[in-house]
């Protein structure tokens, strides 16, 4: 397949141009525990994107400060290792580290599946935030339909790897065409 990113096929870009495209586009991971550096602390993995994209300290210092209060977790978490944080916290953490470069594209593997409900609700008002207070554009990868029809303004439906179905939530709940989209429809209910 390719790639295509604001228009332009990113499939086969350069070394050069990854690097400009990537404070442009951010990740938060399923595993919330994994996706951070169990050796670093908090502030540390905050900082380290900012470092990298030659963002003054300045400016990366108010902003972990700003994401801390949007995420509504204390900043003397900032000093404590992943190992010492809950799951939710870790979450909210890895969406504040994703947000750190102020990316136009984020990309959401399974963000609430390994958490407990109570948390999924949290992390899933978040990305709602995200999304309809600050415009932010989410790619939502999950299985769980229900999740995707709170959160999503359109779906595709993948079967093996292929799409099989796609357009907007409602269309997809209230008109399912396939029937792959129909059964996992009735597994969400």
């Amino acid at each position: 397949g390719e790639i295509y990113f604001d228009g332009k096929n990113i499939t086969h870009v350069s070394r050069k141009e990854q690097q400009e495209l990537r404070s442009r586009m951010q990740m938060v991971f399923q595993n919330p525990l994994a996706s951070f550096d169990p050796k670093k602390t908090i502030r540390f993995s905050l900082e380290e994107s900012a470092k990298v994209h030659k963002i003054k300290p300045e400016v990366y210092k108010a902003r972990i400060k700003q994401l801390m209060e949007y995420i509504a977790l204390p900043e003397d978490l900032l000093t404590r290792y992943p190992k010492d944080l809950s799951g939710g916290q870790l979450q909210r953490l890895a969406i504040a580290r994703a947000l750190m470069l102020e990316p136009d594209f984020i990309l959401a593997d399974e963000p609430v599946s390994a958490l407990d409900v109570s948390v999924q609700a949290q992390i899933l008002n978040l990305m709602l935030d995200l999304k309809e207070d600050k415009g932010q554009t989410i790619l939502f990868i999950s299985h769980d339909l229900n999740v995707v029809y709170q959160l999503c303004d359109s779906a595709l439906v993948m079967k093996q790897g292929r799409i099989v179905e796609q357009g907007p939530v409602e269309e997809l709940y209230d008109h399912p065409k396939e029937d792959y989209t129909k059964a996992l429809l009735a597994a969400a209910e």
